[in-house]
This record gives C-alpha cells, structure tokens and sequence, in this order.
C-alpha cells in the first residue's frame, strides 16, 4: 500500500508541475479580453468583447508577460481574430477568435426616398443596432445626410449610407459663378462660367471669359475660391 502511495503521490506531484508549466488558458483569453477593451474604447457605441474558446490541446510553456495583438489590416471590429506571443522563456505565438460588438446609433428611412430627392428631417428615424454587422459606410448622425440626395431609391427601414448619398450642388454646369481670390491685403474677384457641377467645398473647374480653364473650391451662392 505504501508503495501505491507513494507512485499516486508521485504521479500527483508531476501533473502539478506540468500544469505549472503550461499556459493557462484562461489568462490568454483575459489577455485577449483586456486587448480588445483598450483597443475598442472610443468606438462609437456600447462595445461588448467575447472572446472564443482556447483549443485545449495545445499545450504552450508557461509565459509571464504574454502580448497580444492584431494582425495588419485588421481592427477590433467584428469578428476578429486575436494573436497572443510569448517571447521569454519560451517563444510562442497562438491566434485567438473574438468578436467586438458595438450597439449604437444608425439613421434609417422613416419613409420611402425617390431617387434624387433631396432628404428631409422627416424622412429620418434613428435607431439601434450592432454597427459591426453593418456596411463602413453606414451614417449614424442625421446631420450626415439631411440636404443630401440619394443615388439609389430607399425603402422605408433601409439604413443610409454615405457612400449611396450626394451632397446637393452649389455650382451647376454652365453656372456663371463669381472667382474669389484674397490674401494679405488684396482680394480680387471675376466672372467665370461653370465646366460641371459641385457640392459645397469639392473641387470644381470654370472658365474665365477669356477663355481660361480655372480650378477652385465650389461655395454656396455660386461663389468659387481660387488660390494664387
């Protein structure tokens, strides 16, 4: 019997020191999970981290200071996936799933928007929902898309996205437009005609009665700013 002991014993005494010896996988996942919660803080919503399951096969060396992170070209957005290294005293590396949620505001149609047609407050509802599993593109102020026309036709419901929406036009082709220019103390201004349309601030090209081809930045009351 004491010889059974003894082997039981010893038997007990090795797993502990192989378990002291081998990565626990709760601290990797909690390293993933503070990872995510630095990376992710001022996203804009309420952000919620799940870190997946640690395959229980591998068996990786005990590490002191394990360092996660994330892969090039990707970001704590969605479904992720999460690296975690060891450097010392036994190198290794181990790649983690995870999914950062983030529940915040998005602006939907409240009723349907023609195509072309300029969008109004009352066409607008804002709601909620996660933002990860939504287009990047996805306004979530209505501030983004009020004046805005669509280049599609929206159904009631349909989230709006900035890269469907145009701004309206300050300066339309054919336009005859006024040329500013000023600087320290002198500002000069001329006649000019329109080549294309332009929302306020993008980039638009005129022509002068001369007959001279000029870019400048489109303003609202037909007004284009030139840099000399």
């Amino acid at each position: 019997m004491k010889t059974l002991s003894t082997a039981v014993a010893a038997l007990l005494l090795a797993s502990s020191a192989q378990a002291a010896d081998t990565m626990d996988s709760a601290k990797l996942r909690q390293t993933v999970d503070q990872f995510l919660q630095v990376q992710s803080a001022g996203l804009p919503g309420k952000v919620t981290v799940t870190v997946g399951n640690v395959d229980q096969r591998m068996k990786l060396a005990n590490c002191p200071a394990p360092e996660a992170f994330l892969m090039p070209g990707t970001k704590p957005w969605g479904k992720t996936t999460v690296g975690v290294r060891c450097t010392a005293p036994s190198p290794w590396t181990v790649y983690i799933p995870a999914n950062v949620s983030v529940l915040g505001n998005y602006i939907a149609a409240a009723a349907p928007v023609a195509q072309g047609q300029p969008i109004v407050d009352s066409q607008l509802v804002t709601m909620q929902g996660d933002l990860t599993t939504m287009p990047a593109s996805i306004a979530t102020d209505k501030a983004q898309v009020l004046g805005r026309t669509s280049n599609i036709a929206i159904s009631a419901g349909m989230p709006l996205r900035l890269d469907s929406l145009r701004k309206q036009s300050v300066v339309q082709t054919g336009q005859l437009v006024r040329l500013v220019s000023s600087g320290p103390g002198f500002k000069v201004s001329a006649e000019a005609k329109a080549v294309a349309n332009a929302a306020e601030g993008q980039v638009v090209q005129v022509r002068t009665t001369g007959g001279q081809n000029i870019s400048g930045i489109a303003r609202a009351g037909g007004m284009v700013e030139v840099a000399f």
